[in-house]
């Protein structure tokens, strides 16, 4: 078993990992706990389901509150989703520098962890062991919302940089496609989002209550 990354991943994993701006994020919550962290009194905590989409942290919908406020409102009636029953959707903003980033849309993110599901599988052949998938627990539906797959194939690669002293990852960033085509034979869908979990909680750098446009001005 390989100790470091192949040299063609290790020099690209440096170079353009380093995302330059900050970002506004959306977290859908309870709104006792958009209260208790907008007035200072808790932090956001992590996520570590088994299934979650880039592995264990605090998740936001980058740039998107209304998905956050939808994803809240669902979990009032699906809590076994979450890791907490929300009686009162609410959503927090923060600003959010992503720092070291896995960056899942470009190419030599995609190459590194390619190149750890293929570590992982053979440690899985080797003990005897099953890898997980992702799958739907609907079975009218497509979109794979337990992602137990990827989730494993992040967090090994999170292991794998932090056995070996290797620069860890502060951020994970993921597009996805999700939901019914937007229109027939679209190439979009009605739920596609960009996430961001945050692994490093100094990434966060402040958070905000979202306000509505004031409609007597332009947006800049």
């Amino acid at each position: 078993m390989t100790s470091k990354l192949p040299p063609q991943h290790a020099a690209q994993n440096l170079l353009y990992t380093r995302q330059p701006n900050f970002v506004f994020g959306f977290h859908g919550c309870d709104l006792l706990v958009q209260q208790k962290v907008i007035n200072g009194h808790a932090p956001l905590l992590p996520s570590e389901n088994s299934y979650d989409w880039l592995g264990h942290g605090i998740y936001f919908w980058e740039s998107n509150p209304k998905r956050a406020l939808e994803f809240a409102q669902m979990l009032t009636e699906h809590p076994e989703r979450g890791s907490g029953h929300i009686k009162q959707p609410a959503v927090i903003g923060a600003i959010i520098d992503l720092g070291h980033c896995l960056n899942l849309m470009e190419s030599s993110s995609l190459s590194i962890l390619k190149f750890i599901y293929h570590l992982l599988a053979d440690e899985c052949v080797a003990v005897g062991e099953q890898l997980p998938d992702n799958i739907s627990p609907n079975p009218s539906s497509d979109d794979l919302i337990m992602r137990k797959l990827d989730c494993a194939v992040i967090q090994r690669l999170h292991r794998f940089l932090n056995e070996n002293g290797d620069l860890l990852y502060h951020t994970v960033r993921g597009l996805f496609f999700e939901g019914k085509e937007l229109y027939p034979h679209a190439g979009f869908r009605e739920q596609n989002h960009i996430q961001i979990c945050v692994c490093n909680p100094n990434c966060i750098k402040g958070y905000f209550l979202p306000r509505g446009q004031d409609t007597e001005y332009p947006i800049p």
